[in-house]
């Protein structure tokens, strides 16, 4: 509950903080003073020292879990914001509004985290979408943006009408909306579980752009501005599967067998589509775009298991994924040119950026001695120990070994090809430094995946 009112209360304030300055740079600095504040009190809560007693007449509830995955996040968006900083600020004429709708989807994030019932779930998912959706279309000068937003409006309301229906179905089949309470009376499939249960299903992919419904997510992320590209690809992701692996566990966890397979089909899908059409991008923008449709996959492995192991791997996937991303997109950001060309030869001119992102790109992969490697490992385990489809584990196996030959094609421009005649990148000395820094937690959390798993 820190979260929410503290997250919600600092985006009104960052409303107002536009009247008060013009100054880009310190509307920047209370941002930063913000998020951190959230953090701070979200961890308070953590460790048992609530700010707000409301009674939500159970709607809402946090456990350990909840308390992470939000800390986990608070903590990336505190990454997004320094080393985004700068994009924010040129990104609108009013940096102020824009930091304003960051801080209210952080908001609807931190009620994501800790819903007991489907109306408090689909008023959390909601908080979140509407924002993004100006967030998308925020370029108003840029065609491609206004396109953006336009596809993701009607994508997002297309699934949140799915949602709305699916728990209109459960509701009538099973008299409440609280999501134990499905779970408990669940002893024979009725036709209207089993049809709230498909739409339920389809709306939460959607969100988190698993194939088949995946097809939004490469032009609404092309078409966006970078610095929220990257937000949306990380953060928001991390935020729709929390959503997605609670509400299976608590409303439909003693049927697990009765929809793991089209699960495991779902998952199955999304790492072959997005890794096999990531290869062919010649936009690293696009590239990470269809990444992000097969990082997916991988997190739907927990979703499939719904086991200690699922959940201490997407605590540690949501981490290694998020902070890998904003890494990446951070430098995306500030390059004109979005084309694997525009990273020829930057290992000899940015040596200290260009090898932040070696690491992250390392991480995304799952090699040794990055968080990713963890990450997946932690999937495949789950899977393995859930011992009922062992097929699907290869084929995330195999997705994550191609995703190592799109991945590389990146790092080889950066290290293997000679530079590019252009304009000098403008990396300050202050970037180089942050993004390091970033990255260096890539590699802390390899070496010690359990400073975050044994929180739990």
């Amino acid at each position: 509950m820190n979260a929410i009112i503290v997250a919600a209360l600092w985006g009104v304030l960052m409303m107002y903080v536009g009247f008060m300055t013009k100054e880009k740079r310190t509307v920047s600095i209370i941002a930063l003073i913000g998020i951190l504040a959230v953090l701070v009190s979200n961890w308070l809560e953590y460790v048992g020292l609530s700010f707000f007693m409301i009674d939500t007449k159970g709607m809402l509830a946090y456990n350990s879990f909840g308390l992470i995955f939000n800390t986990v996040i608070l903590f990336a968006t505190f990454l997004y914001f320094v080393l985004s900083a700068k994009e924010i600020e040129e990104a609108g004429r009013t940096p102020s509004d824009l930091y304003a709708l960051l801080f209210f989807i952080l908001s609807g994030i931190a009620v994501i985290a800790g819903f007991r019932s489907l109306l408090t779930l689909f008023i959390g998912i909601e908080i979140v979408s509407i924002p993004l959706y100006v967030l998308a279309g925020s370029n108003k000068q840029d065609l491609r943006s206004n396109e953006a937003a336009l596809k993701y409006f009607l994508m997002g309301s297309f699934s949140t009408g799915l949602m709305l229906m699916g728990i209109a179905f459960l509701y009538g089949d099973t008299g409440t909306f609280f999501v134990e309470g499905i779970n408990a009376g669940v002893t024979v499939l009725s036709p209207m579980k089993i049809i709230g249960f498909v739409l339920l299903l389809a709306s939460m992919s959607f969100k988190v752009s698993a194939a088949p419904f995946h097809f939004w997510t490469p032009d609404v992320y092309d078409g966006s501005p970078t610095v929220f590209t990257s937000f949306m690809a990380t953060i928001v992701k991390a935020a729709g599967f929390f959503a997605f692996l609670k509400l299976f566990e608590s409303a439909f966890g003693k049927i697990q067998t009765e929809w793991q397979l089209l699960v495991a089909i779902i998952a199955a899908l999304t790492l072959i589509i997005g890794n096999i059409t990531a290869v062919f991008q010649q936009s690293v923008k696009r590239m990470l775009s269809y990444s992000s449709i097969a990082q997916a996959g991988f997190m739907l492995l927990g979703v499939f298991a719904l086991n200690v192991y699922a959940k201490q791997g997407m605590i540690l996937y949501f981490a290694a994924y998020s902070i890998a991303t904003i890494v990446i997109f951070s430098v995306l950001g500030k390059l004109k040119d979005h084309t694997i060309e525009a990273f020829n030869g930057m290992g000899k001119k940015e040596p200290m950026v260009s090898l932040a992102l070696l690491i992250a790109f390392l991480s995304l992969a799952g090699i040794p001695l990055t968080a990713g490697f963890f990450a997946k490992y932690y999937m495949l385990l789950a899977v393995i120990k859930d011992g009922g489809m062992l097929w699907l584990a290869a084929i995330a196996i195999l997705g994550a070994a191609v995703s190592v030959y799109y991945y590389f094609r990146v790092l080889q421009a950066i290290y293997f090809k000679q530079p590019t005649e252009g304009e000098a990148i403008p990396f300050s000395k202050g970037f180089r430094w942050s993004i390091l820094v970033a990255s260096l937690i890539l590699i802390l959390l390899g070496i010690h995946p359990d400073w975050v798993t044994l929180l739990l």
